[in-house]
């Protein structure tokens, strides 16, 4: 929008043909993310002090956690505002792929601030029923997969995802491509929802998956790279690098305020918005199998509430009562419960989040 207001003048002004750039773009809704995060930032947190919308800590978590109670929620608000608006200044609003993604974080953004909203404000402990939802993630995807398999856009890989580690092999899912989206899109949402439980950990670690998806699409986008890669070739892709950066910033912005002591939590009105964007992105690449990689910190610590559940129900029928296989679940509160700091145990998840990401590039050559 504002970048091609600019290239308008790009005959009188030559150093406006930067903006042709996709890189000097990225940085600059990078930059812009940052700063926008910085300046309303403050005024949220605040707003939502003034109205006494703090976090409600549970009785049973780590005892360490009660004097968070009362913290500013809702902070995605910023997370949201910061991505989209460098988003619609300097990508092309004319791509299919940056449409998506926008709707995608837009959508999810609703129904976390819908839960967030009741759950805060209107006081109902649970928040938004869990089948609504649900039916919001599902909805969701059978809307994206749609847009997808019609569009022109996508007209030769609509229901193709490409396998880590292979070269030049796609796998089509066919009828079951809607059902890879919703299940890419609710378990990457609520696997965020679910790691946001220690100050500036899923944040920073959404900012290393969204650095690799920068790559990713950049990567996929250019005809050049791809085919020295053997990667698949998706026109278009290299606008990504835009909402991706953009998303960088926004979360490096987030962070400033977030980090231990955090004087904001983003809530679900962030952790599902991140979530989907993150979900969004992998499905429009082609790379939802990598996303495995990528964010397996993510993966892990749904995995641990998975195993927390079913070993619970196992023991209660073999027993007659319920036993737990972590201290507590996710697992980053396990290894609260075991002593460990908590600033200790968000900065070892980024480094392990940080060296995932990097193998997680290097599948591109291991081929």
């Amino acid at each position: 929008m504002l970048s091609e207001f600019f290239l308008s003048f790009k005959n009188h002004f030559g150093i406006l043909n930067l903006f042709e750039y996709i890189t000097f773009r990225s940085a600059l809704a990078a930059i812009t993310a940052l700063i926008i995060s910085f300046i309303i930032g403050p005024y949220v947190i605040k707003t939502l002090k003034k109205n006494q919308i703090g976090e409600e800590i549970r009785k049973n978590g780590p005892k360490t956690h009660l004097i968070k109670r009362g913290t500013p929620t809702m902070g995605g608000v910023i997370i949201i505002l910061s991505a989209l608006l460098p988003t619609l200044m300097f990508s092309n609003l004319n791509n299919t792929m940056i449409k998506i993604v926008i709707f995608s974080t837009l959508w999810m953004g609703i129904i976390g601030f819908i839960d967030d909203y009741m759950k805060v404000i209107i006081k109902l402990k649970k928040g938004m029923v869990a089948r609504y939802k649900m039916a919001g993630q599902i909805s969701l995807g059978i809307i994206i997969s749609y847009w997808i398999i019609n569009s022109n856009q996508f007209l030769e890989f609509n229901t193709k995802t490409t396998i880590p580690f292979l070269k030049n092999v796609e796998l089509d899912l066919g009828f079951f491509y809607p059902l890879m989206v919703i299940i890419v899109l609710t378990a990457t949402s609520n696997a965020v929802n679910l790691t946001d439980g220690l100050d500036g950990l899923a944040i920073g670690l959404l900012a290393i998956c969204f650095s690799v998806f920068a790559a990713v699409s950049y990567i996929t986008g250019r005809i050049d790279y791809s085919d020295y890669l053997n990667i698949l070739y998706l026109p278009g892709a290299s606008e990504l690098t835009i909402f991706s950066s953009a998303m960088i910033g926004a979360c490096l912005g987030f962070l400033w305020f977030n980090s231990s002591p955090a004087d904001i939590f983003m809530g679900d009105t962030g952790s599902l918005s991140t979530g989907a964007a993150l979900g969004t992105l992998a499905i429009v690449l082609k790379k939802e199998l990598l996303l495995f990689i990528i964010g397996g910190v993510f993966v892990f610590e749904t995995v641990s509430v998975i195993i927390q559940v079913l070993f619970f129900r196992y023991t209660k029928i073999k027993n007659g009562q319920g036993e737990r296989f972590f201290k507590m679940a996710p697992i980053h509160h396990h290894f609260e419960l075991e002593g460990l700091k908590e600033s200790k145990i968000v900065v070892r998840f980024w480094i392990i989040g940080f060296l995932l990401a990097l193998f997680s590039l290097a599948t591109f050559k291991i081929r």
